[in-house]
C-alpha cells in the first residue's frame, strides 16, 4: 500500500519540481519496502518454479516468478546507476494480485467442499459400543460387524445399520440433499454420516468404513478432487509449452526494441511482456470451476468418480436405461402361479428358496409371498445365479432352477405342451413371466408385474428437451420391454437380452464418436455400467453396480438426471469460457506489448483483471439452480 502511494505520487510530478533533491530517496525507500514483498510473497512463487524447474517443468509460477524478479532488478539497477524508471510498484503488484487469485482460488475450492466437510473426517470417526451390557469407546477401525451401537440424540451415525430399539428421526442431508427428517423405527436402516435427531438409538452394525455410503462418498470426494480432467490436462501442457514461447517473445522484443531505443526502454518493453503473460487465467481455468462442479454433485448427494466424469457427460447425447428397478419400482407383486404335476405350494416354495440367492428385484416379490403364505423356505445346495437369466441349485437333491424359460430348457428341462401356449399369452400381455422346473421338466410360471416409478415420464421427457437420445435395455420379453418403454416415453428398446449382449450393443449403438450413458442399479448391471462411456448407478443399486459406475445418483434420485447433465454442461461451458478468454487476452496483451503499447505497471493490472475474471466467471457455478424440473431457469444459468 505504502509503495502504490508513494508511486502515484511519482506518477503525477509531485516531486519533479519542488522538491526534485527528495527523488533519489524516495526510490530507495520503495526499494527498502519492495525487498520484503518479493521474499514474502514471492517465495512461494519462486520455489514452486525452481522445484518445477529440476523436474524438467515450467508453469505460470515461472513467468511469475521471473517477471516479479525482472521488475525489481530492473529498478534496482536504476537505483544504482541514477536511472528514473522505476518499477517497484510492478513487482509488488505482481505478487500482490496474483497471491490475491491463489486466496480465490482456495476460497473457490473451500467453497466446494464445505458442504461436504465432515466426509473428509469418517475414518476418524467413534462410536459408543455396547459389550456385555456396557457402553466403550471404539474407533471404527476397530469394529466389527454385528457390535450393537448406541447413538444418542445429536451425534453424527458412524455405521451403516439396523434399529434395535428406540424411535427417532435422522437428518440424512449429507448423504440425500433431502433436508426432511426420516423417521427411524425398529427394524429401519440408518446410515453412516446421517445425525440422530431425537431419541436414543441401539444399532447393530451392517456395514462400516469404506463399505458405507459415507465412505463412497469420501473416496469419491478424494478422487475427483486429486484427478484433473483432460481439460485441466490439456491447459497444464499448454501452459508448459506457452512459458519458453513467452521468454523467447521477450529476449527478441529486447533485440528489436534495442535498435530503436535507449537500452532501459527496450527493457521495459520485454518487462511488460513478461508481465503481461503470466498465464494465471490459463492455470485457473479448469481446476477451479471442476472443483466447483465437484461440490455441486455431492452437496445433492451424487458419488461422483472425477472431473473427466463432468467432462463426459457434458457431451453425450445417448442414454440407455435398465428396466427393473431403474425405470420401474423393483417393487414387483406376485398375481398369478400355474402349476403341473406339482402344488402350487411346492413351485413357490422352490422358486423363493432359490430366490433368496438373487439380488434381482422380482426375487424380493417371489420371497415375500412365500412368506405371506407361511411356507418353509429350503435353503438349497451348491446354488449358482447365471447374470441375466435365472438361478439354479439342488433342493433336496434335485437340480431346480428358476428363470427364463429360454434358460430353463438350455438346462435341460423340459417345457409341457399345457405350458407353451400359455406362456405366449402371458409373455404377449407385457407381463413378466418366470418359470420354475426341477427332476428334469418345468412344473410352474409365475407371473409377476412390476409398475413404472411416478417420476419417470417427466424425467425422460425432460431428457428429450436436452436433445438426448433415449433407449430401454432389458433381460425381459419383449411385449414387457414395449409396454414399460410406451409408458415411460422412451423413444427405443432392446429386450430378452443378457448382459454381455448389452455390452456389445451399447458400444454399436453409440460407436467411438457418439458414446452412450448407461443407467442401472441391478447385480446384472455390473459389467455394462463398467462398459459404458460413463456408468450411472441409482442410489439402492447393488454393491457390484455401485462400485463399477462413474456416477451414483442418491436413493430415490433418478429426476436428478436431467439436473445433472445440465450441471456438467454448466461445467463444461464455464471452463471453455475461461480458457478462450484466457487464450484470447494474452494473444492481444502480448502484441500489445511488444509494439511498447504497454508500461509495466498496466500490464500488471490487466493480467490480474484476467485472472480474476476467470475465477468470478468459475464461482458463478455456486449459484447454480437447485430444482432440476426448473429447465427454463437451469438454461439460462448456462446461456447467461
Amino acid at each position: 500500500m505504502n509503495i502504490m502511494l508513494f508511486s502515484l505520487l511519482l506518477y503525477s510530478g509531485t516531486f519533479d519540481v519542488a522538491d526534485s533533491e527528495m527523488l533519489p530517496k524516495f526510490y530507495w525507500l520503495l526499494g527498502i519496502f519492495a525487498t520484503p514483498v518479493l521474499f514474502i510473497l514471492g517465495g512461494p512463487f519462486i520455489k514452486e518454479s525452481w522445484e518445477g524447474a529440476l523436474q524438467g517443468r515450467l508453469n505460470s509460477a515461472t513467468l511469475i516468478s521471473i517477471g516479479a524478479i525482472s521488475a525489481y532488478g530492473y529498478s534496482m539497477l536504476m537505483l544504482f546507476t541514477g536511472g528514473k524508471n522505476i518499477y517497484f510498484d510492478t513487482a509488488t503488484m505482481i505478487l500482490v494480485l496474483f497471491t490475491l487469485g491463489r486466496y480465490l482460488e482456495a476460497s473457490g475450492r473451500a467453497k466446494a467442499v464445505r458442504n461436504v466437510a465432515p466426509l473428509l473426517e469418517a475414518e476418524r470417526q467413534w462410536a459408543t459400543v455396547i459389550e456385555n451390557g456396557k457402553e466403550i469407546r471404539s474407533s471404527i477401525s476397530k469394529m466389527k460387524l454385528g457390535m450393537n451401537v448406541r447413538i444418542r440424540p445429536g451425534e453424527r451415525v458412524p455405521v451403516d445399520g439396523i434399529v434395535l430399539e428406540g424411535f427417532s428421526f435422522a437428518d440424512e442431508s449429507i448423504l440425500t440433499g433431502e433436508n426432511r427428517p426420516v423417521r427411524k423405527y425398529e427394524g429401519d436402516l440408518v446410515l453412516a454420516g446421517s445425525i440422530n435427531q431425537k431419541g436414543s438409538l441401539l444399532i447393530e452394525c451392517r456395514a462400516l468404513g469404506a463399505a458405507t455410503q459415507w465412505g463412497l462418498l469420501c473416496k469419491s470426494v478424494r478422487e475427483a478432487l486429486s484427478h484433473p480432467s483432460s481439460i485441466q490436462r490439456l491447459a497444464d501442457n499448454v501452459a508448459s509449452i506457452f512459458v519458453p514461447i513467452v521468454l523467447a517473445i521477450t529476449i527478441l522484443t529486447i533485440i528489436y526494441w534495442q535498435s530503436q531505443v535507449p537500452l532501459d526502454q527496450a527493457l521495459l518493453n520485454g518487462l511488460a511482456v513478461l508481465v503481461v503473460a503470466c498465464p494465471c487465467a490459463l492455470g485457473l481455468a479448469a481446476p477451479l470451476a471442476t472443483a466447483l462442479g465437484l461440490g455441486q454433485y455431492i452437496k445433492r448427494g451424487c458419488i461422483i468418480r472425477g472431473g473427466e466424469v463432468q467432462e463426459t457427460l457434458a457431451k453425450i447425447r445417448r442414454i440407455a436405461f435398465d428396466k427393473t428397478g431403474t425405470l420401474t419400482k423393483g417393487a414387483t407383486r406376485l398375481i398369478k402361479i400355474e402349476n403341473n404335476d406339482a402344488s402350487q405350494e411346492e413351485v413357490l416354495q422352490r422358486a423363493a428358496g432359490l430366490e433368496q440367492h438373487s439380488e434381482h428385484s422380482l426375487a424380493q416379490g417371489i420371497i415375500s409371498v412365500a412368506k405371506e403364505r407361511k411356507l418353509i423356505i429350503k435353503n438349497p445346495e451348491r446354488v449358482q445365479a447365471v447374470a441375466g437369466s435365472g438361478v439354479m441349485g439342488y433342493i433336496e437333491g434335485e437340480l431346480t432352477a428358476v428363470g427364463r424359460s429360454e434358460w430353463l430348457i438350455e438346462q435341460g428341462l423340459e417345457m409341457p405342451s399345457l405350458f407353451v401356449k400359455r406362456l405366449q399369452n402371458y409373455e404377449s400381455s407385457g407381463q413378466t413371466v418366470v418359470c420354475v422346473g426341477w427332476s428334469g421338466k418345468i412344473h410352474g410360471i409365475l407371473l409377476l408385474d412390476d409398475m413404472l416409478l411416478p417420476e419417470v415420464p417427466i424425467m425422460v421427457e425432460t431428457l428429450k428437451k436436452l436433445d438426448m437420445r433415449t433407449m430401454l435395455l432389458t433381460g425381459d420379453l419383449p411385449a414387457v420391454a414395449s409396454r414399460i418403454a410406451k409408458s415411460a416415453g422412451v423413444e427405443e428398446w432392446k429386450a430378452s437380452m443378457s448382459p454381455d449382449e448389452k455390452c456389445n450393443f451399447l458400444e454399436q449403438w453409440g460407436g467411438i464418436e457418439d458414446p452412450a450413458i448407461m443407467v442401472g442399479d441391478g447385480l446384472n448391471d455390473g459389467p455394462v455400467l463398467a462398459r459404458a462411456e460413463v456408468g450411472i448407478a441409482v442410489g439402492s443399486a447393488t454393491d457390484l453396480a455401485r462400485e463399477t459406475a462413474d456416477l451414483v445418483l442418491p436413493e430415490k434420485g433418478l429426476a436428478l438426471l436431467p439436473w445433472v447433465i445440465l450441471l456438467s454442461r454448466a461445467v463444461h461451458r464455464t471452463i471453455i469460457t475461461n480458457l478462450l478468454w484466457a487464450f484470447g487476452y494474452n494473444i492481444v496483451a502480448i502484441t500489445l506489448a511488444v509494439f511498447g503499447l504497454l508500461q509495466p505497471i498496466l500490464a500488471a493490472g490487466l493480467m490480474a483483471g484476467s485472472s480474476l475474471l476467470v475465477v468470478f466467471n468459475s464461482l458463478r457455478l455456486e449459484h447454480f439452480p437447485d430444482n432440476p424440473a426448473d429447465l427454463a431457469q437451469v438454461k439460462s444459468f448456462i446461456s447467461g
